[in-house]
């Protein structure tokens, strides 16, 4: 099957959802979650994205008078591949098998827009926040409406909820945090429930660790993910508050064997009476065995407790 490029293959339905029913069909999750990127909003705002092999994505770099000159009167017509792949999905799983739509969250996205590629620390980011705050806080506040937008159309496109992923969240201090990762997000979600009151939506903000503390109640998120370095006593203290989704380390489901059994037995055991969505602490990583996903999925489903209760 080809597609062309990384980006033909998210905005080709034909081949994003064959992409995403494959491991549903192999492995049965109990949900799907859509094939695409989070970094089709900027290709949107005709930003030049790129994904070339050994650099990961690239795209033009935006500045001060770029970012005041970003036009989105357009965005949602030219998503509409990826919302087509979701009605098709829709169509195309069992029922009982939730489907998941996604975006970037707007700290992250401008990370990669601000510097043009990934940096290890996104201090080019950072550094243009501290030197330009306004027109960053501009970028943030479309990014977070646009992002609004899409999620929206998601849902009426057939997704039963959507994840707001926020991957570099974790390079940020505790005010930037609030500025940068909070404030957009709850932006977003009170736009989307203010018109799907019923959307359900889960806001991941990795790497955010004690941040996580007041991050439900700021954003009015449904469900948070937690990636793997979040201890599980907090982990446990988070959930009394509503559903946590993770936090398996994904080089356990690489390791298999006693690594990833007990990786899973330490989190059910602690958060299995919860609510909880079992999953990665981030995505998997393509040395990942797919036999180790499959023991992953039989052990999760025939787990019991310590004390001889099934799950």
């Amino acid at each position: 099957m080809k597609a062309g490029s990384f980006l033909d293959l998210c905005y080709s339905p034909e081949h994003a959802v064959e992409v995403t029913l494959q491991p549903i069909r192999r492995y049965g999750f109990d949900a799907a979650i859509l094939f695409s990127d989070i970094l089709v909003i900027p290709d949107a705002m005709k930003r030049n994205v790129r994904f070339t092999e050994g650099h990961g994505p690239e795209m033009d770099p935006i500045d001060e008078s770029g970012i005041d000159g970003i036009k989105t009167d357009h965005i949602i017509d030219y998503l509409k591949p990826v919302l087509e792949t979701v009605e098709r999905l829709r169509r195309e799983l069992p029922a009982e098998t939730t489907l998941l739509g996604f975006c970037g969250a707007p700290w992250t996205v401008a990370t990669y827009m601000i510097a043009g590629h990934g940096t290890p620390d996104q201090a080019p980011a950072r550094l243009f926040a501290y030197k330009h705050p306004k027109a960053f806080e501009h970028l943030l506040a479309v990014l977070a409406e646009v992002s609004a937008d899409y999620l929206v159309a998601q849902i009426d496109a057939g997704a039963d909820a959507v994840q707001i992923f926020d991957s570099w969240a974790g390079v940020l201090g505790e005010r930037e945090f609030e500025a940068f990762a909070v404030k957009p997000v709850a932006r977003m979600i009170a736009s989307i429930k203010a018109r799907r009151p019923d959307a359900r939506v889960i806001a991941f903000a990795k790497g955010a660790g004690f941040l996580l503390k007041d991050y439900r109640r700021k954003t009015k998120a449904d469900a948070i993910g937690l990636d793997w370095s979040v201890p599980l006593d907090f982990a446990v203290e988070l959930q009394k508050d509503g559903a946590v989704q993770g936090n398996l380390d994904p080089m356990r489901v690489v390791a298999g064997g006693l690594a990833l059994r007990e990786g899973i037995n330490d989190i059910l055991e602690k958060l299995g009476d919860g609510p909880l969505i079992f999953n990665l602490g981030h995505g998997i990583t393509p040395q990942a065995d797919p036999q180790n996903v499959q023991l992953l999925v039989e052990h999760v489903r025939g787990w019991r407790r310590a004390d001889g209760k099934a799950d």
